[in-house]
This record gives structure tokens, C-alpha cells and sequence, in this order.
């Protein structure tokens, strides 16, 4: 179940940076490393 609920929510975040982005790979690049960064700024 706690997997689920993990793979869910990586998919919602990743769809939503693709989303959010320019529509370029290049962009997308940049916002899923922002993100990394993110999560191993709180872990």
C-alpha cells in the first residue's frame, strides 16, 4: 500500500514539472534536478 501511494505521488510531481515547464526536454531536465535537489535538501 505505502508503495502505491509513493509511485503515485512521484507520477503526479513528474507529470506535473513536465506540465509546468516549457515543453522542452531541456526544461523538464531542469525542473526534475531542481526537485532532486529538493528532496535531498529534507532527507
Amino acid at each position: 500500500m505505502h508503495k502505491k501511494i509513493c509511485m503515485i505521488a512521484v507520477l503526479l510531481l513528474t507529470s506535473g514539472f513536465l506540465a509546468g515547464c516549457s515543453h522542452t526536454f531541456e526544461g523538464a531536465g531542469k525542473d526534475i534536478e531542481d526537485a532532486g535537489e529538493w528532496i535531498q535538501d529534507i532527507f
